[in-house]
């Protein structure tokens, strides 16, 4: 006959298996989450479907500008973030990523005055005074831009799992806008707005009757 001590330790076997079982599932979750086994395929891969709505007009703005120049233009951004007492292989994430952009340059016209405009008794000539052309916002272009590789810590990575942003790069978009619009102001790019809006008024003017047309920038 059994004594009741040998009888007590076949229920406790379960729970050591059950958490045996539980690191050998999860390191195959683990496995095959980072690494592409033989065999396999992309077992535990994602399937992207779009379930948007259809898109919903809030306002409509008129733009009163006249847009004189375009830039277009690419960087390439290399964001390393790091922590602090850590490898890289543990934690940090450093991202090269090639962004294309453009940077558009406007004469904002909403805002003349009743004497902007000057034009004589005979209407063969005009003076026009308008505001120095400013910068538009820059707009990245996401059919062209890529990210060339993305190296990712181990907690990182582990995070990614439990994330709703998972590898999110907001922030080399952020970083990318922020060194095309620093080259945008480095540029011409207002200048040659200026000029080109100068030339359209004087084509438009002179199509109208004035022999002379005057645009200064104040």
């Amino acid at each position: 006959m059994p004594s009741p001590r040998g009888r007590e330790r076949g229920p406790r076997r379960w729970p050591g298996v059950a958490a045996v079982l539980l690191a050998l599932a999860l390191a195959f979750v683990l496995l095959a989450r980072f690494v592409q086994l033989p065999g396999l395929g992309n077992l535990f891969g994602t399937e992207t479907n779009d379930r948007s709505g259809p898109a919903v007009l809030k306002s409509i703005q008129d733009m009163n500008r006249h847009e004189g120049a375009l830039g277009s233009y690419q960087v390439v951004v290399d964001l390393e973030k790091d922590a602090r007492f850590l490898p890289d292989a543990i934690r940090g994430t450093r991202t090269l990523y090639v962004a294309y952009g453009s940077v558009s340059s406007y004469v904002d016209l909403s805002g003349l005055r009743s004497d902007a405009v000057t034009v004589d008794e005979e209407r063969t000539t005009a003076t026009l005074r308008l505001p120095h052309a400013r910068l538009g916002d820059p707009a990245l272009d996401p059919d062209r831009s890529y990210t060339v590789s993305k190296q990712r810590g181990l907690l990182d990575r582990l995070g990614d799992l439990f994330s709703d942003n998972p590898a999110g790069e907001t922030a080399v978009h952020r970083l990318a806008a922020q060194h095309i619009g620093e080259a945008a102001r480095e540029s011409d790019l207002t200048s040659r707005a200026e000029r080109n809006t100068t030339a359209m008024l004087q084509g438009l003017l002179g199509a109208l009757g004035f022999d002379k047309v005057t645009v200064t920038y104040t």
